[in-house]
Order: structure tokens, then C-alpha cells, then sequence
């Protein structure tokens, strides 16, 4: 069960939300508040705190002024735009020392810290069993008493080994190394990967490994676990082990991630990273995204009533000037004055553009021609195997507007097979003469030049001037000084954007997309569902996540017992229903989607009572959830 921490509450205070509350009515001061900063409501040990923490690069600021908390019993999810800093401040609090920047950064002196990178490659030349490499730690102590205990017997130094004895066995009890099989059989239970506790490590697939090396950082007993993006390239069933395994882990996690089932399912406190700002939310993400579209409701209202008297004001001014230009009269220009105060007053009370609203990027996906109803790819009978068979006898074919999901757990070809179609030097594989492909890797490294800068890559792709490569690439959220930086200096998320553009401007009509929404933010995400559904050609996507197939697919090609078959949405969303989620979980999210969708279009409309009807039934709707 995943513990709480008290009821929801948005710990920040910026000062256009303080402003903004204060005049609603809406917020009791009870205790000290920082304008500007935060008020911290300690619940338990305070493990790390972050104070005023400002930080940039020399083309990119990156925090002004942030702070945060984490203690005791927090599972924390970390979020953010891409390339907004979130790892570069994992770096930070992994190592304080290697970085100059203004404010505080605390760390309880007792405080460990266990970490699971993204990129984290197997040695290849070390390996061990799936076992083996969990309890690599646990059997490298014990071994170390046994070794004490041999070496006992024969010296005479018995004092020091003595004390050598007591610092291992110290060690291994603090590992709670008494109990370390069974705990390692547990986790294993837990992600269902007990049958493979004998395999060697080089056998797992890519998404099982990972899993190990959470477990390996959980049964080491860190009072801190920092995950950065754990969840990239899980296959759905890999997806609810590594849920399973946050969920039972009793210590403090900061997890980075996009994932919207981890986000749903395994949090109580948020850290929200945008723009230079953050904001601390203890609660539900579901929640979180409540009160941020409550706030934005209110501060738009308010913007509305500033916006108005502010205009009020200028004509006051227009009209003052006017005749203190043809009158000399003193008190005419006082009154003139006064008035051009008042304006610099109401300016600068102005609210804000509110946190919550959240740039997100306007994604096409273009094609230049488009293809009458027909079949544009085919797959007869096609085979591939390296050490061993991986796919045989797959025979599909795809219409030139089908939107199609290629699912399966990891390793079992599917990335083999849309490179084998984009390479289209295969028997097996037809693709229409009018037909234009284009390719997303999620090896991002084969698809860009990473040594190029932004501007360099679409000169490279055909573009003409720098002021059309800039006009272009600002709709993929790439503006400002970020053009003339390396694509190899980029966030993951900020190179699949850049791969999205360039895929877009090939003006392709079938598309072949590797994983397109990992790294991706949740905003970002949702633009490219709202993209693939708006597109007029034909797209070939492998994905493993859930709600991208269901909101923007329209059927899904499944790779079981190495062959392919087509299966319906309604099918593919039975089968995890049966799973993975709650009878009626996704009826109620769509309607939230919807509800969430009228009151975008309400505010668009300044029709502020009816989004607050709206956001009443959008409530009601998160209780179920």
C-alpha cells in the first residue's frame, strides 16, 4: 500500500499565487510565509532540503531561486517540461561539489543515497546470475566475515581482527543481511521474475534488467532511491513489476518520469520543475492536476478584472494628456501624474501568466501527398532470427490512413522489423511506389548528428535560411539561444522532439515511430496523440505506453509466440483492463479528459462560472479515480 502523507497540499507560494489567493479569500495564514519562496510543513525526518537553489548554464538558466524538501516516507515523483533541468539537479544532489551554484543545498549527514540511471549498460565482461548481481553486495560481506572468521583461526592478532569482524558483521546487519535471500525472492515475486533467478544476466531482455537493478538498489537499504526515468522502453507487463516495486519500497524515492500509469498509480508528493520555478504538491498527481487547473481558473479571472481596469486607466491617461497638452493649468498635469502612477501600480500587480499554463509544444505532422485508400505497406511471410528464432511466418498489411500499434514484450523484434521496413531491402516486405518513409529511432543517435547543432541539422535536412529553420522548429518548442546548441548537449526528450520535427518536415505519408513518446513530458505526449490523430497518412508505432495506443491508435499489430495477429482497441484495452486496471478506470479518465477539455474551451471564453461548474463535476470524477 502506498503510504500517505497527510491531506493534499500545495507547499509552494508563489508570489502571484499568494497575491491571488489573499485577494479570493482563499487563503488562511497560519504560519510564517517566505513571498517568493515556500513554507515547508514537516511531517517527518527531513533527509534533503533545497534552499533558494539558483543554477544556469551559459546559454540556459536553469533554477531561480527553488526549494524543496524530502523526507521520510515520501514517494516523490519529479517532473517537467523536457530539458527544464530535472537531471542536472539529480547531479546536483548526488554531488554538491562538482557544481558552483547560489543557495543551500542540505543533506542529513547520515543520509544514503542509491541511484538508477536511465542509461545504465551491463558489463558484459562480468557475468554473473540474475541472484548473483542482486546480492552482489550482501555476498561480498559475508564473504568478508567468512574470510575473518578463516583467518581467526591461525593468528594471533585476534584484537584487530576482532574489530574487523564486528565492522563486517555490523555492515551486513544493517543490510538486514540475515534475511537477504528471502528478500531477494520476495522483489523477485513481486516484479514475476522468480523463474529467472538462476539465468545470467546477459540473458535478461533490456526492461528486466532494469527492473534487477531497482531491486539491487532497494535491497541495499539507501535512505534515499533516486530513479531517473526507470520506466523508458518497459513493456507493459515490465511497467506494473517496476509499479508493484515502487509501491512496496518503504523508503524515501525521488523518481523522474513522464509515465502517466506511474504517475497515476505510485506517488504521494510531486515536484513540479518549469520555467526556473518549482512547486511542491503532497499528494496524488491526480490531484495535483486538479488544484493547478483550479488555480488557473481563478488567476485567469483575476487577470480578466486587471486586464479591464488597466484599460480603464489608459484612456483616463489618453484623456488627461490630451487636454494637459492644450492647458497650462498645474493641476491638470498632477492629475496626469497621479493617474500614470496608478497604471505603473496596476502593471505591476498585474497577475502573472500563471505556472500552470505550461507552453506546450504545437506539433504537425505534415505530408505532402496523400495516398487514396490503399495498401501501402505489406508483410508477407517474413522471418528473421540472430542466436536464436525471433519472429517467423509474420504476414500483415497496412492502408495508406491506418494508424497502427506494434506491441510486444522486450526482445522480441519488433525494433528489427521497422528498421528491416525502413531499410526495404527485404524479401518479404512490399512497400507502394508513391509511398514516402520516414523513421524515428529510439536510438537517437542514428537519426541525428549529435556533434550538429539544432540549426545544423535542418540545413542538413533541406532547409534554406536561418530565419525558416527558426520559424519552423519554434512550433517543437526549440526558441532562443537553445538553437545553436549541440543535439548532443540535449535532454532525451528535447532529441525525440528534434527527431518528431525532422520527421515532420520530410513530409513523409507512413511514418515509422521507435518509442516516440519516451523522454517525451506528459505535455508533450498529449500534443503528439492530438498530431497522430490529425495526420492524413499511415503510421507504424511501437509503444509501450498504454494511453498513446488507446487515445491515438486504431488497431494494434501484437507479436505472441513469435508470429504477429491484429487485435481491435476494445481487445487490446480488455486485455490490460484484466491486469492492470480498476473496472470503469478508463470510462472515468476519458470523461475526465473530456470535462478537462470544456474547461479549456471555457476559459478560452472567459466564461469563468462555467468552468467553475465544470471543474465541481471534474471533482466528483477524481473521487472515483
Amino acid at each position: 500500500m502506498l503510504p500517505t502523507v497527510g491531506k493534499p497540499k500545495i507547499n509552494v507560494v508563489s508570489t502571484d499565487f499568494l497575491i491571488a489567493s489573499l485577494r479570493l479569500g482563499r487563503l488562511c495564514i497560519e504560519e510564517p510565509i517566505l513571498i517568493g519562496s515556500f513554507f515547508l510543513i514537516q511531517k517527518g525526518n527531513t533527509m534533503i532540503k533545497v534552499d533558494n537553489l539558483s543554477f544556469s548554464f551559459p546559454q540556459k538558466e536553469l533554477y531561480k531561486n527553488i526549494s524543496f524538501t524530502l523526507e521520510e516516507a515520501q514517494h516523490c515523483a519529479f517532473i517537467g517540461t523536457s530539458g527544464s533541468g530535472k537531471s542536472t539537479l539529480i547531479d546536483i544532489l548526488m554531488d554538491p561539489e562538482r557544481y558552483m551554484f547560489d543557495g543551500i543545498v542540505e543533506l542529513d549527514k547520515t543520509c544514503r543515497i542509491g541511484y538508477v540511471s536511465q542509461f545504465s549498460q551491463l558489463d558484459k565482461t562480468k557475468d554473473t546470475s540474475v541472484f548473483e548481481y542482486i546480492g552482489e553486495e550482501f555476498i561480498k560481506t559475508q564473504n568478508e566475515i567468512t574470510a575473518v572468521c578463516t583467518e581467526m583461526e591461525t593468528s594471533s592478532d585476534l584484537d584487530s581482527l576482532l574489530e574487523k569482524y564486528q565492522l563486517a558483521l555490523d555492515a551486513f546487519d544493517s543490510m538486514g543481511g540475515n534475511e537477504f535471500e528471502s528478500n531477494i525472492n520476495k522483489k523477485l515475486n513481486l516484479a514475476n521474475l522468480i523463474k529467472q533467478k538462476d539465468l545470467m544476466v546477459s540473458e535478461l531482455s533490456g526492461g528486466e534488467f532494469k527492473l534487477i537493478q531497482v531491486m539491487k538498489e532497494m535491497l541495499s537499504s539507501p535512505d534515499l532511491i533516486i530513479m531517473d526515468e526507470p520506466d523508458v522502453f518497459l513493456d507493459f507487463e515490465n511497467l506494473n513489476a517496476l509499479k508493484n516495486l515502487i509501491n512496496s519500497h518503504k523508503g524515501i524515492l525521488l523518481v523522474i518520469t513522464h509515465n502517466r500509469y506511474l504517475l497515476n498509480y505510485c506517488f504521494n508528493k510531486i515536484i513540479h520543475l518549469e520555467n526556473t520555478e518549482l512547486q511542491e504538491f503532497d499528494g496524488r498527481y491526480i490531484d495535483y492536476n486538479f488544484s493547478l487547473l483550479q488555480t488557473k481558473i481563478e488567476l485567469q479571472e483575476l487577470t480578466k478584472v486587471d486586464d479591464e481596469e488597466i484599460k480603464r486607466n489608459e484612456i483616463l491617461i489618453i484623456k488627461l494628456r490630451e487636454k494637459a497638452t492644450y492647458n497650462s493649468d498645474a493641476s491638470k498635469g498632477k492629475k496626469l501624474k497621479a493617474r500614470v502612477k496608478v497604471q505603473e501600480r496596476l502593471e505591476a500587480r498585474r497577475i502573472k501568466a500563471p505556472f500552470v499554463d505550461i507552453k506546450q509544444p504545437d506539433i504537425r505532422l505534415d505530408i505532402d501527398h496523400e495516398i487514396e485508400d490503399s495498401i501501402v505497406l505489406k508483410v508477407n511471410n517474413y522471418c528473421v532470427a540472430f542466436d536464436e528464432l525471433l519472429l517467423e511466418n509474420v504476414n500483415f498489411e497496412i492502408k495508406s490512413t491506418d494508424k497502427v500499434a506494434l506491441i510486444g514484450s522486450n526482445g522480441t523484434g519488433k525494433t528489427t522489423l521497422l528498421r528491416e521496413i525502413f531499410n526495404n531491402n527485404h524479401n518479404s516486405i512490399e512497400i507502394n511506389g508513391d509511398v514516402k518513409v520516414a523513421y524515428l529511432s529510439q536510438v537517437q543517435g542514428e537519426r541525428l548528428n549529435e556533434s550538429n547543432t539544432i540549426l545544423d541539422e535542418f540545413f542538413d535536412a533541406g532547409f534554406k535560411t536561418y530565419d525558416q529553420i527558426r520559424a519552423y522548429i519554434s512550433n517543437f518548442g526549440f526558441e532562443g539561444e537553445i538553437v545553436n546548441q549541440t543535439i548532443g548537449s540535449l535532454s532525451g526528450g528535447e532529441k525525440n522532439m528534434l527527431q518528431l520535427a525532422k520527421v515532420s518536415a520530410s513530409k513523409a505519408n507512413l511514418l515509422l515511430l521507435d518509442e516516440p513518446t519516451s523522454h517525451l513530458d506528459t505535455y508533450s505526449q498529449i500534443a503528439l496523440e492530438k498530431a497522430i490523430e490529425n495526420y492524413k497518412g499511415a503510421i507504424l508505432m511501437i509503444s509501450h505506453d498504454f494511453y498513446s495506443i488507446v487515445n491515438s491508435m486504431d488497431y494494434v499489430l501484437i507479436i505472441e509466440d513469435k508470429t504477429i495477429r491484429k487485435m481491435s482497441i476494445r481487445k487490446f484495452r480488455k486485455m490490460i483492463y484484466a491486469s492492470h486496471f480498476d473496472r470503469d478506470y478508463l470510462e472515468i479518465e476519458q470523461k475526465k479528459k473530456s470535462v478537462e477539455t470544456k474547461i479549456e474551451l471555457a476559459l478560452r471564453d472567459t466564461d469563468f462560472v462555467l468552468a467553475k461548474v465544470l471543474s465541481e463535476e471534474l471533482e466528483e470524477l477524481i473521487k472515483l479515480l
